[in-house]
């Protein structure tokens, strides 16, 4: 694993601090129609990061998150490969964000 990855209760703090980072969601378009983690995240579906990787913002601290952190990994490993120096997967995903810090959020 050449990534790393970020607990939802330190992203919670990153959130509260006002952190400068990118919050990539890579869920399908009907999974991100159910809920979001944030309304400033951004969302580009894990097979579109191929095509719309000049859209992601290279040198900025980049949190990718998915369901439950498989794909967002499987993005990370491709994002490293492509020289993004500072990557990390939200251990969990939005499933863990659900049941840990934001219950309101619905997953299914």
């Amino acid at each position: 694993m050449s990534y790393k990855e970020i607990s939802v209760e330190d992203l919670k703090v990153m959130f509260d601090n006002d952190s400068d980072f990118t919050l990539l969601d890579v869920r399908t378009e009907n999974e991100v129609l159910l809920s979001t983690i944030s309304s400033s995240s951004i969302h580009i579906p894990m097979n579109e990061i191929p095509t719309k990787i000049d859209n992601i913002e290279k040198n900025k601290a980049l949190i990718i998150y998915c369901k439950s952190g498989k794909r967002s990994a499987k993005v990370c490993e491709y994002l490293k490969k492509n020289d993004f120096p500072n990557v990390k997967n939200l251990k969990g995903g939005i499933l863990a964000w659900s049941e840990k810090i934001d219950p309101t959020i619905l997953v299914y």
